[in-house]
């Protein structure tokens, strides 16, 4: 019983299959205190970039707006086109400023678990309206650490300020002394310092939060074992149907094996064992080729085939079994064996033409020269033969 709830506990880390399913519904890791870093941030240095630009733009506006002609205060309709023109020259003095938000807005969110649009996500579901289930997140892991991140951004926050602020307290005092003209672009640079100081110190916050976000999702999709064995089945099938099919596959193989052993040149034999099919073209071939291979009862089954096809068999223990554990079906002989099997091929050519009428009777090769590597391997193999 003990093991059986053991196994429920969801120990396991998530699978590939699971992260891909979560992602398409929506669930990857957020950090909303980096989307409001990187929105500050992005704030704080194009107001320090475009500042004097938005000053004078501001200077521009203002001037063109309290410097009016008696004719347009009169005139409804020329007042209309002066706030118009007004309006826009204002939109494009801050339009770099809107452009650097906007993707800001845009990149914080990717930053974290990346480009995502779900329709599971914009789906209406009842179970967010539960009040119990509401109740439940006010009291839940993520609420308690968004109330310490909450308190530990109002002190971090405050103490930046009041740093800045102490530590501005030369220049602050230098504005009253100060003509107009000057002031308010040292107040402005005052403030923007401070703006970007405390956006800076959002990165501590960050910095926490980003590692629990990923931790806490991984945690949410954690697997038992149970439930990876059902992925398992589900992905690759039964472990019967499994056997069902590679027995089915075996068998065409078999047959597309069995149906070249007629046009081997070849079958040399273990004598019992082992027997491999060799096939050779030296027009279309660049060196001979492994139509059929087995052994035991498909081994049997070659020979007994390549007998009723008149296929020679010839008896070479150790170069049957080199071929047969170093060479796959269809595949060339590998290079070490090519003067062993050359050999044997050159005595079948010449006894086909004696049995022709052509030429004497070849002395069957007795010493045939094989690497010592495809010896022993053939050597391991042995008691088979």
């Amino acid at each position: 019983m003990a093991e059986e709830d053991s196994s429920q506990e969801k120990t396991e880390e998530p699978t590939t299959k699971k992260l891909e399913k979560a992602r398409e519904d929506g669930q990857v890791a957020r950090s909303k205190e980096l989307n409001t870093l990187v929105v500050l941030l992005a704030g704080s240095l194009s107001i320090l970039t475009f500042g004097a630009m938005f000053y004078q733009g501001g200077v521009d506006v203002f001037s063109y707006n309290l410097m009016l002609e008696r004719d347009d205060i009169f005139d409804v309709t020329r007042m209309g086109a002066h706030v118009y023109k007004s309006a826009i020259q204002a939109l494009l003095v801050l339009l770099p400023f809107f452009g650097v938000m906007l993707l800001a807005a845009f990149l914080g969110p990717v930053a974290l678990g990346g480009w995502l649009i779900s329709p599971t996500v914009l789906a209406p579901k009842l179970s967010r309206m539960s009040p119990l289930k509401g109740i439940g997140r006010m009291f839940s892991k993520n609420s308690l650490m968004e109330l310490l991140k909450g308190i530990a951004k109002v002190l971090l926050v405050s103490s930046v300020a009041i740093l800045v602020l102490h530590l501005s307290t030369p220049g602050i005092q230098m504005l009253g002394r100060q003509s107009v003209d000057a002031a308010i672009p040292a107040a402005a640079l005052i403030i923007v310092l401070a703006f970007l100081f405390m956006s800076l110190s959002m990165i501590i916050i960050a910095a926490v939060d980003v590692p629990f976000q990923i931790v806490e999702h991984t945690e949410k999709l954690k697997m038992t074992v149970q439930e990876i064995k059902d992925e398992m089945k589900n992905s690759e099938g039964k472990p019967e149907v499994k056997s069902r099919i590679r027995q089915l596959q075996q068998e065409m193989s078999r047959g597309r094996m069995m149906s070249a052993v007629p046009d081997a040149d070849v079958i040399i034999t273990n004598p019992t064992h082992f027997a491999v099919a060799l096939k050779y073209d030296p027009v279309n071939m660049s060196s001979p080729i492994v139509v059929a291979r087995g052994v035991d009862n498909v081994a049997e089954m070659i020979r007994e085939l390549g007998k009723t096809h008149k296929v020679p068999l010839i008896s070479y223990p150790i170069l049957a079994r080199a071929v047969y554990y170093s060479t796959e079906l269809e595949q060339p002989i590998p290079e070490g064996l090519y003067l062993a099997v050359a050999q044997v091929l050159a005595y079948v050519f010449q006894l086909k033409q004696y049995y022709k009428g052509a030429g004497k009777l070849p002395t069957r090769p007795s010493n045939l020269k094989i690497p010592d590597e495809y010896v022993r391997m053939a050597n391991q193999f042995k008691d088979r033969s």
